[in-house]
Parts: structure tokens; sequence; C-alpha cells
């Protein structure tokens, strides 16, 4: 990776697709990756790592299958939330939205365990930005 600064405005400006992130840089064994998200992703479980999000533009609601049941959390413009390892959850936005994502490179968009993937989901590991 280059070592220069990088505007998050152009980079998503750079891609069209929805729930196909692109990865912006790494943090030690991290992506950081940025995504144009709209419409609904898929149930899913990361069983060996939690995900981080942070709603950069829009809104990001995240349906949670938890031991006390099912509960979604919303998070606007400039939130930050956490998914614990092995929790089944279901991102979801309502407009289009973009968000940033931080992960252990290789993780799947879909997780270790998921629902049928729709077409409109992109089972990938991150695509490189440009």
């Amino acid at each position: 990776m280059a070592q220069e600064p990088l505007s998050l405005d152009r980079a998503l400006a750079s891609f069209t697709e929805r729930w196909s992130p692109r990865i912006v840089t790494t943090v030690n064994d991290y992506d950081v990756r940025i995504a144009r998200v709209e419409g609904e992703h898929v149930w899913h479980a990361h069983d060996h790592t939690d995900e981080f999000f942070l709603v950069l533009d829009g809104e990001l609601r995240i349906a949670l299958r938890e031991a006390g049941g099912e509960r979604t959390v919303v998070l606007p413009k400039g939130s930050v939330f956490t998914v614990p390892r092995g929790t089944e959850h279901k991102p979801y936005a309502p407009v289009p939205t973009a968000i940033l994502l931080l992960e252990p490179t290789g993780t799947l968009t879909t997780g270790d365990r998921h629902d049928e993937v729709p077409a409109h989901v992109d089972t990938t590991t991150g695509h490189a930005l440009g």
C-alpha cells in the first residue's frame, strides 16, 4: 500500500457496485474496507472475528440474532457498531449508504455461515481500490 493520504470521498466515487467492498488500506493484519450499500445483505456470522462498522453517509440497520432473541440496531451517519464474533447478523440500508469496515484480511463478506446469497451481494474478501 502506498503511504500517501487517501480521500474516502474520492475512493467511494471510484465505484458504484453495492455490497462489494474495496480495500483502502491495511492495519497490521486487518483490512480497512469501504462499501456502498443499499437494501438487504444476507444473514451471516463470522465465527472467529468481530466485525466493525462505521457509517460514513446514510443509515445502516443491523438485525442481530442473540441469546435473548432478535433485535435491530440503527446506525445513522457517524455511528460505529461492532458485531461480536459468532453473532448472526443481517445488515440493511434503507437508503444509499456508505460504510467503512474493519476486518481481518481474508474475511469473507458473507461470513463463515450464511443463508443463500442473493445476486446483488458480492461474496468476497474485498477488492483492490481502483
